[in-house]
């Protein structure tokens, strides 16, 4: 097993007053590595001015310095950069202060008059070893708990559909987009209300960051209980207006939204109501592909008193029905310099026809991305929503 290359330090800053001390150290470090530039400061508050401390890889302090009290200036280094490799240097009667330095953040101690050039450059060495590896393990952690703050959002944005007992199946579709390191703030859900109806949402919370995030699987979560609670259909967008308003950070913030109530027909046509709150309509995509066009409302968060249109369709059976967040229509299309917008998906759809739906989102985005010559730079959220032929 092949470990890490060692690092081989090119820069220490000596931080010591004693002239004597200063030559025999330099000496030393001389005698078993020419090349490596020694830079002395007189004091720590030498050494923190500037960019010494970072432009060194480690420094060695003496810790009886005029002006420092025992681990004073480490201390003080430590505060001003966290990440520096520090070995303290003591005097013969001072060990116990070496073990108190390396316990406040010094990698090492060193005796003076114990210690030859081996050993020093030795020192040195693992002092600049023993930081890095301690910057990878805290690297590593702000991974993992980046990793799993990404997954507790990914619960409350991603949920699984609620669609026990009825006649409707859903398959959804998330990317993130290529800006981010943590899933933002689009959403999507699907729940068998208790009346029969099945609703089904798709929103964008403005912004890009864990606060929208967060209000994105907020929202979500607030709407699928006003479902479950059995509010009426036309009060759930003005319900969840009131939530978004209360919740918000930022008085400007607002959020698109496609709703869905579908009441699946028992063999014939299933009916379903629409309403658009400054967001992409759906799309029919069975038995044939067609656009609709219901009326677009204000976003949530805008006007206080704003009404959403319904816009009533009628489903033949076998249908299936594709709602989706701007982020997919948002990169450039088929026409030089221009986005790709509903007509240029339509045409994307289109070439899909015979794409099982299993798939259909996953080729979809994988076709815009190559019209858009890369990844997109929004989020993109896809329901499909299909009649369940199996019941």
């Amino acid at each position: 097993m092949t470990g890490s290359v060692p690092i081989m330090p090119r820069r220490v800053l000596l931080v010591e007053d004693d002239p004597g001390d200063v030559f025999l150290v330099r000496e030393l470090l001389a005698e078993v590595d020419p090349e490596l530039q020694v830079v002395v400061a007189q004091s720590v508050a030498a050494a923190v001015g500037g960019d010494l401390l970072r432009s060194s890889d480690c420094v060695l302090l003496d810790l009886n310095l005029p002006g420092s009290q025992g681990l004073d200036g480490l201390r003080r280094l430590l505060h001003v950069h966290s990440g520096a490799a520090v070995c303290v240097l003591t005097g013969v009667d001072d060990e116990h202060l070496g073990v108190a330095a390396v316990a406040a953040g010094a990698q090492d101690y060193l005796v003076k008059g114990k210690v030859d050039g081996q050993v020093l450059i030795r020192a040195v060495r693992y002092a600049v070893e023993r930081r890095r590896a301690e910057s990878s393990i805290l690297r590593l952690r702000e991974e993992q708990l980046a990793a799993a703050e990404s997954a507790r959002l990914e619960r409350g944005l991603l949920p699984s559909p609620l669609l026990a007992g009825s006649r409707v199946r859903a398959r959804s579709y998330y990317r993130a987009g290529r800006t981010r390191s943590l899933i933002g703030g689009d959403f999507f859900d699907a729940v068998h209300g208790p009346t029969g109806t099945v609703h089904a949402i798709t929103g964008d919370v403005c912004g890009h960051g864990p606060d929208e995030a967060a209000l994105g699987a907020l929202l979500r979560v607030s709407w699928r209980a006003l479902v479950l609670a059995g509010v009426d259909e036309a009060q759930l967008l003005p319900k969840l207006q009131q939530v978004l308003v209360s919740e918000r950070h930022d008085p400007a913030l607002f959020t698109t939204v496609c709703a869905v109530a579908l009441r699946p027909g028992d063999g014939g046509r299933a009916k379903a109501v629409v309403r658009l709150a400054g967001h992409p309509p759906p799309v029919v995509l069975r038995p044939e592909l067609r656009r609709l066009e219901p009326p677009v409302g204000v976003p949530l968060g805008v006007l206080p008193d704003a009404t959403w249109e319904p816009f009533a369709v009628s489903l033949d059976p076998g249908w299936a029905l594709l709602s989706y967040t701007d982020g997919l229509i948002e990169g450039r299309g088929f026409e030089s310099g221009e986005p790709l917008w509903e007509e240029g998906l339509h045409e994307v759809l289109a070439r899909e026809r015979a794409a099982d739906l299993e798939q259909l989102a996953a080729r979809v985005v994988e076709q815009v991305q190559q019209l858009n010559g890369g990844p997109l730079a929004d989020d993109v959220a896809i329901l499909i929503l299909t009649e369940d032929t199996t019941r």
